[in-house]
């Protein structure tokens, strides 16, 4: 199955154009986007005032959640209101749970988006086996269920969106598919097919998890399969990492998902989702489409090799264990090196601590690996040898790299590889939030394709930030953890605390705890299906109650929110993850 025109060459997915009020997605038109607000949908008046700070800032859809039909009831005043500021912006209805609730939303909103997790199905993690006639009576109960909506949709020139997350897929998909990116999928399809029987065809799909190679590989496969079934299943797609975090984190986990897949020609709609305030988010999906054009090329000389790496099912390329330094290895079962420029060094060594984490493993210059034009034919002598692309080849990164990796698969070599983020470098230094994005979607690409065995980043011309960043882009990538890993979600009107002030709480509190794993949900909604990698979580359950998880285990229910943090601290030490800070 083909997920892209080519790995090595950009071409922009081909789609039909869905309306979503005035704005069309996909159809060649450009990217579009968007956002979501994060207070009550009963708050009328906030709604309209933050939806307005959305538009003023160059957002072109908003989206609102509806989480039962007196909420989205509301959403007549909200929209009207909006109308009344001047503006024509989208308004998406984001709906779980209730039918009723979409049902009433889709006269007031220009799209509704559906989960087809929770639509009209459930997630209690229960196993169950279903024959093929009970699987197929539960598709005729979803059907039940969703196809008034879209009657109601095709009536009224609405806009659907068909929104799987992996955090909620349904019993029945996890019994039949697994907790997997085909169960992500299948999910979705579905709910298309449904809608395709009643010749509605006016909508998108999004594939979102807060795992990129996960959001990915489920991506990849989507846009296979969807070419699979033929060119009239050419349906647009909005990209998203979900629960993607805050600062520099957030950006970098965005960039790796979102930036790997709009360098494949993936992508009509997307949102970088942020524990922020929502104006945030649009200047970094701003920044990071305009980052596509310098980090692709569709240049047809591009020589076609073999592809390295399997887009649907991450691996990381097999090479033997070699030498990087005197007392440092790389390769093999090796965790993937950070490297720093002999000018990075001079000014770093002075300021390593003993024993610090964030720290260089080797100096480019005093390493013994070989430069090539991945253009061109070239041979090794050994699989020890470490290999890296040479700087000036006028080739973009990503392709570059995945070019040497296909030739090194030509010659049966399995020799490692040197990442780095860039291969030339401009007249002025680039400004860090354009470095951080570019090495994150070049580096994070490369690692999500198990690429990669040793990493440079010198876009970021900081000595300090590069450093910090190597590390930052290999903890987002899931392939190294050196600090404490934190899924949070971006809020919405669901949220049942602040989220900025509790994650910045719980952060506070367990910053030191290198290797473990906290996610922060302000709701239900994806909870326990995105806690499932977590070690442990923190859930809004009821307003100033707060559920606490082991895993998707919910081990203590009911806490007032003003003693939840040094609950979970408590759990921590429970489960034998908790240590000391050490005083600095």
């Amino acid at each position: 199955m083909d997920y892209c025109a080519s790995p090595y060459r950009h071409a922009r997915r081909e789609t039909r154009p869905v309306t979503v009020g005035e704005v069309v997605v996909g159809g060649g038109e450009p990217i579009v986007q968007q956002s979501m607000i994060t207070c009550s949908t009963l708050d009328t008046d906030a709604c309209v005032e933050q939806s307005m700070a959305l538009v003023e800032v160059g957002c072109q859809i908003v989206r609102i959640t509806a989480q039962t039909k007196k909420y989205a009831a509301n959403l007549e005043p909200i929209v009207a209101g909006i109308r009344a500021r001047g503006s024509n912006v989208p308004v998406v209805a984001d709906i779980h749970f209730k039918p009723d609730a979409a049902m009433e939303a889709v006269k007031w909103c220009e799209m509704v988006r559906v989960n087809p997790g929770n639509y009209a199905d459930s997630k209690k993690f229960v196993t169950r086996e279903y024959t093929d006639e009970q699987y197929a009576s539960e598709l005729e109960r979803i059907e039940e269920k969703f196809a008034p909506l879209v009657e109601e949709c095709k009536s009224r020139g609405r806009a659907l969106r068909i929104g799987t997350n992996h955090g909620s897929l349904s019993d029945r998909i996890m019994n039949r598919f697994g907790d997997t990116p085909l169960g992500m999928v299948e999910s979705a399809l579905e709910f298309a097919r449904i809608a395709r029987d009643l010749d509605f065809h006016n909508f998108k799909f999004s594939m979102k998890s807060s795992n990129p190679k996960v959001m990915i590989e489920c991506y990849r496969l989507l846009a296979a399969r969807l070419a699979e079934l033929g060119p009239d299943w050419n349906y647009p797609l909005h990209l998203g990492v979900t629960e993607a975090g805050e600062g520099e984190d957030g950006r970098i986990k965005s960039a790796i998902g979102i930036g790997s897949l709009l360098c494949d020609g993936l992508g009509d709609t997307i949102r970088v989702s942020l524990t922020e305030d929502s104006p945030n988010e649009i200047a970094v999906c701003a920044d990071l489409i305009a980052q596509i054009p310098e980090l692709t090329c569709g240049d047809s000389d591009v020589p076609d090799v073999p592809v390295a790496f399997d887009p649907f099912d991450f691996c990381r390329r097999a090479t033997p264990e070699i030498d990087l330094t005197d007392d440092v290895k790389c390769g093999g079962e090796q965790t993937i090196r950070v490297v720093v420029t002999e000018a990075a060094w001079e000014k770093l060594a002075p300021r390593i601590k003993p024993g610090a984490d964030v720290r260089p493993e080797a100096v480019y210059e005093e390493l013994n690996v070989m430069e090539v034009d991945p253009r061109e034919e070239f041979t090794v002598n050994c699989d020890t040898q470490l290999i890296t692309v040479r700087d000036d080849v006028e080739l973009p990164t990503i392709t570059a790299f995945r070019l040497l990796a296909g030739r090194l698969k030509s010659l049966g070599a399995r020799n490692p590889i040197l990442l780095k983020d860039c291969l030339s470098f401009g007249e002025a230094a680039l400004e860090p939030n354009i470095a951080l994005l570019r090495a994150s979607v070049v580096i994070g690409s490369l690692l999500c394709d198990g690429i990669g065995d040793a990493i440079l980043v010198r876009g970021e011309c900081g000595a300090g930030q590069s450093l910090r960043l190597a590390f930052n882009i290999l903890q987002a990538a899931g392939c190294r953890s050196f600090k404490t890993d934190y899924v949070a979600c971006p809020s919405c009107g669901r949220t049942l605390f602040d989220l900025q002030e509790v994650t910045a709480r719980i952060k506070v509190r367990t910053e030191h705890l290198k290797g473990v794993k906290i996610a922060i949900m302000g709701c239900i909604v994806n909870g326990p299906g995105e806690m499932a990698d977590a070690d442990f979580g923190y859930v809004g359950g009821a307003p100033g109650m707060i559920n606490l998880y082991v895993g998707r285990e919910p081990v203590r229910f009911n806490i007032p929110e003003a003693e939840a943090v040094e609950s979970l601290v408590d759990l921590i030490r429970e489960h034998d993850k908790w240590v000391d800070a050490v005083a600095v």
